[in-house]
């Protein structure tokens, strides 16, 4: 098995009228289908730091290369700390752009991941402030 199957019933912070359905596999049972399923909490599974979590939705192809496109929600964790090559929420004179954080000996970048857009020498621009680091993206297949 390649992975492994959870129930459909959500225990988390928010009632869902979803049934509690056991999923099996072809096979012998196993000792721990005597106990209860604990289901899946995509809350706890996505969100580390529920106080300095947030969610932010993507608007535009920016970071198309990088997997995150137009409407994606993106789970952005303000308690992380920046670090070269992780994706971000910049504050870019007033305006919030998703980018790719790169820093050099003696220059620090936001990097698009689309060719149609230029990266931003952040030298050129004195209000920039990290917003905070992408974790996850979200989007429907």
């Amino acid at each position: 098995m390649d992975g492994e199957l959870f129930g459909a019933a959500y225990r988390g912070s928010k009632q869902f009228s979803q049934q509690d359905m056991r999923v099996k596999t072809p096979g012998f049972g196993s000792a721990i289908d005597n106990y209860g399923d604990p289901g899946i909490d995509l809350n706890e599974l996505l969100i580390k730091n529920k106080p300095a979590t947030f969610f932010f939705r993507m608007k535009g192809d920016a970071m198309a290369n990088a997997g995150i496109f137009d409407n994606d929600m993106l789970i952005v964790d303000r308690s992380f700390k920046l670090a070269n090559g992780k994706v971000i929420v910049a504050v870019l004179n007033g305006e919030l752009l998703v980018r790719r954080f790169h820093k050099n000996f003696s220059s620090a970048f936001l990097i698009p991941e689309n060719d149609r857009y230029k990266s931003i020498n952040l030298a050129e621009f004195s209000d920039f402030a990290v917003w905070g680091v992408v974790v996850y993206s979200i989007h429907s297949l």
